[in-house]
């Protein structure tokens, strides 16, 4: 009887990164004095939408936006704090 050595597999299951539905990831507007606060600690931002979240990525250029923060910045007076 001869031993045969199999080769390594990824055993990960395939919906493991996927979201529980198809919609897009969408990024938020939070306070900008959060931002950095929360990559480096871990810490969790509201965003004006009310989520709770740490920051883990950073937004580029034409990435989808969260139409209800979008919709509450929208509606703040020119010149407030956003």
């Amino acid at each position: 009887m001869s031993t045969m050595t199999l080769p390594e597999t990824d055993t990960r299951n395939e919906t493991a990164d996927q979201t529980s539905d198809d919609r897009p990831e969408v990024f938020h507007y939070v306070q900008k004095d959060k931002i950095a606060e929360s990559a480096v600690m871990g810490t969790h931002v509201v965003a004006l939408c009310g989520e709770v979240f740490p920051v883990t990525k950073s937004a580029k250029p034409g990435s989808p936006v969260c139409p209800d923060c979008k919709e509450i910045f929208e509606s703040l007076p020119p010149g407030a704090d956003k």
